[in-house]
């Protein structure tokens, strides 16, 4: 569901007239209200709440459409062009969150030095490096946000980010951001983390791991195991895969991307010495289940402690 729904949803409640455009035409969640629901109404050019419409905005819209709208309007991001999916915002906040609380202040240095792409952002934060492509309104929250004033355009910087600690014992590379945004366990347990940026690895063949043993965190699904992680390993020969702690999820039900393929890839590597025993027993496990591991459901410093 995008901004431009819920604001339509808030106006109906306060019985407020909304007009019908092609955003609410178009929208599911418009469609599910009046049919099979029959909550709201099109009644010539305008959408109408009927019976029964107000509680149930109460109860599944109204919270998350206030806490959206103080967001956007406290950090002067709500303008007439605005365009946010619910997803965006709600990432948005939490990457808000993190700078005011401080743990963005090293990534922010490295935004700077790096003169990050739109492409490498939208990978960091979205998962998907071609995310943020014609979302403008996300982009400039972004620059608002991080105070960054501009990102370039080239797609792959030849940039890493580091998470650096004193006296570091062990390098950690994660496949994303997640666990840079979160410094105080890491550098309590001497853990330096790298960031690359999903399945941008060319850089790591110019990485220094000073002797420090060095570990790969990462989503336990098709690409972050069959894709990404070979690849890492023909940069970083003597790196090893972290087994992970997290409750694996439905593919399905998360409507994850990465979906398990044929066995060939599977025996492929497996034959090839890259997973151990008790890493393709877990790995086997998720295929037969359709299942997925995310990185940042892990403990990283349990992982250490079990790999």
């Amino acid at each position: 569901m995008n901004w431009t729904v819920l604001k339509a949803l808030d106006k109906l409640y306060h019985r407020e007239n909304v007009s019908i455009n092609q955003t609410l035409r178009e929208s599911g969640e418009i469609a599910y209200l009046a049919d099979p629901l029959r909550l709201i109404q099109e009644q010539g050019k305008h959408l109408v709440a009927q019976y029964g419409f107000a509680p149930f905005y109460e109860k599944h819209y109204q919270r998350n459409f206030e806490k959206y709208q103080d967001f956007l309007n406290t950090n002067n991001l709500l303008k007439s062009q605005s365009r946010f999916e619910e997803k965006d915002i709600q990432i948005l906040i939490k990457i808000k969150a993190d700078k005011d609380a401080g743990n963005l202040d090293q990534l922010r240095k490295q935004l700077a030095e790096a003169d990050e792409s739109v492409r490498g952002l939208s990978q960091m934060f979205f998962k998907n490096d071609k995310y943020l492509d014609n979302r403008s309104s996300v982009v400039d929250a972004l620059k608002v946000i991080l105070e960054v004033t501009h990102f370039s355009n080239e797609k792959d910087q030849q940039y890493m980010y580091r998470l650096e600690c004193e006296d570091p014992e062990i390098i950690v590379l994660c496949e994303n951001l997640d666990f840079l945004t979160k410094p105080n366990k890491p550098r309590k347990h001497h853990i330096e983390l790298w960031y690359a940026g999903g399945k941008n690895i060319a850089k790591l063949q110019y990485a220094q791991t000073r002797e420090l043993p060095i570990y790969y965190s990462c989503d336990w699904d098709y690409d972050g195991l069959f894709i990404i992680y070979p690849l890492v390993r023909q940069k970083i020969p003597n790196i090893k895969l972290l087994m992970p702690n997290g409750a694996p999820k439905s593919i399905a039900e998360t409507e994850h991307r990465s979906i398990w393929h044929n066995q060939a890839k599977r025996n492929e590597l497996a034959n090839a010495g890259v997973f151990n025993s008790r890493q393709l027993i877990l790995i086997d496990a998720l295929i037969a289940q359709d299942q997925w591991i995310i990185e940042e459901s892990n403990d990283l410093v349990t992982m250490l402690d079990l790999s």
